[in-house]
């Protein structure tokens, strides 16, 4: 694998990397791809993993894309990935005509090295602006693609996607300026990323999607946004793995009553992570997918007002409209109701507040058969501080008094686990498909 990153100095990253450092960094990776490709000899060795990490910048991924073609004329190569850099990170770092270059850039790239393209297994782009019929001409040449990633990706004005591909497994869209995207045929599409629409009427349309079980979907919430009804956004899958993610914004899931349709969509889901709920917001909502989820074994959810992804500006929540007003109602839970199969609850951002007990009080009685509560500490970012006053039972008096008030006339056999060490496998649970793994790895607990 040649990442053009493994050479930047010390103390540099993707963040606050330099142009003159880019083109440094890239000759570096254009040596090290030859130097490597030339130690192979031709039809003798299988290539069982190629990856080449690389910046957009003059003709070094031509020269990069040439040589990764070449060893593809010359041997088998089982999984070949790109992943095109621009330096850029956040949409507010970059100007239209930035965007409209680096595209042009790309397709400059890709028609300069077909013999790369139609060999690829993985594409991962960035901050790119394309022509209407691009990303179809990418599709139609990288016939062996089963992974496809596009980030800050659109058309200019407000467009749709359509996607069609025999091979295409894993597809990740995220904050791209899109108003639909349609799944027409993607007979072996499993798992879906789909961060950031503008259109809340039917954004996301699924044609022939067979395999489809792995989705996330995040969006922020506006006030003037209808809610989603998941029945039919979903509609036609039978997922086992989802990820709702609100940005610590408005809810934008419509809850709803148990219908066939919902049934259908629901019926094999196993885990669902609930991500960025708005603090102080009844939970309750959520009993709805329970209600409609019957071998649903583990639910997450994260409750946090992550403030370095917020708007926290009030004149410019006035002047877009953000939500005031961020929860939403659900009043059609019955009260004898029972779910069989939820063995494990976890809370991260967990607050001895009365609405977050209550819900725990819901969601113990109702699973009849959960063995393990784990409620964690508001997760910490890098990149904000938070010295909220914050209510967690650290000491075990505490911890004492939560139980008797969540378990009081409750038969229940469930183990409540107040903690402040993140167990690894939970952590693995809450790596997020759009984000890095570095990234997820520096989610930390925070120890206010």
């Amino acid at each position: 694998m040649i990442n053009a990153q493994d050479f930047l100095p010390e103390g540099v990253s993707n963040v606050n990397v330099s142009d003159d450092e880019m083109v440094r960094v890239n000759a570096a990776a254009v040596e090290a791809t030859k130097s490597i490709l030339r130690r192979r000899s031709p039809g003798v060795n299988i290539v069982r993993f190629l990856s080449a990490a690389f910046y957009l910048r003059d003709d070094v991924p031509i020269s990069i894309g040439q040589a990764v073609g070449h060893i593809m004329e010359t041997h088998m190569v089982e999984m070949a990935q790109f992943s095109v850099m621009t330096g850029k990170v956040g949409m507010d770092e970059l100007e239209d005509d930035e965007l409209v270059m680096y595209g042009r850039e790309f397709m400059r790239f890709f028609d300069a090295c077909q013999n790369a393209f139609r060999g690829l297994t993985s594409l991962d782009i960035e901050n790119l602006r394309f022509s209407e019929l691009d990303i179809s001409n990418i599709l139609i040449t990288c016939k062996q693609l089963k992974h496809l990633r596009l980030n800050n990706c659109d058309s200019g004005d407000p467009s749709t996607l359509e996607v069609e591909h025999a091979h295409l497994s894993e597809l990740s869209i995220v904050n791209c300026f899109l108003e639909q995207v349609k799944l027409i045929w993607l007979p072996q599409l499993t798992q879906m990323t789909f961060d950031g629409w503008i259109n809340y009427q039917d954004p996301l349309v699924l044609g022939h999607v067979p395999l489809l079980e792995t989705v996330s979907l995040s969006n922020i919430g506006y006030s003037f946004h209808n809610l989603v009804k998941l029945s039919e956004f979903l509609s036609t899958t039978s997922i086992r793995d989802l990820k709702l993610g609100f940005n610590s914004e408005k809810i934008w899931v419509q809850p709803e009553c148990l219908t066939g349709s919902l049934a259908s969509v629901f019926r094999q889901l196993r885990f669902v992570n609930l991500v960025n709920i708005p603090e102080g917001c009844d939970l309750t909502w959520t009993m709805f997918i329970l209600e409609a989820a019957p071998l649903l074994k583990e639910l997450y959810m994260t409750v946090w007002d992550h403030s370095c992804i917020m708007e926290t500006d009030e004149m410019t929540r006035k002047a877009e409209s953000y939500s005031e007003n961020r929860g939403v109602e659900w009043d059609s839970a019955s009260s004898h109701f029972q779910h069989h199969n939820l063995v494990t609850l976890i809370i991260f951002g967990f607050q001895s507040e009365d609405y977050m007990v209550s819900y725990l009080r819901r969601v113990v009685a109702a699973a009849v058969n959960l063995e393990d509560v784990f409620l964690y500490r508001m997760l910490e970012c890098n990149h904000c501080q938070d010295d909220r006053p914050f209510r967690f039972p650290r000491t075990k008096r505490q911890r004492m008094s939560l139980k008797k008030r969540v378990t009081a006339g409750i038969e229940s056999f469930a183990i409540i686990h107040a903690r402040s060490v993140l167990r690894s496998d939970h952590l693995e649970k809450i790596i997020y498909p759009e984000c890095s793994l570095d990234t997820s790895r520096r989610m930390l607990l925070s120890q206010q």
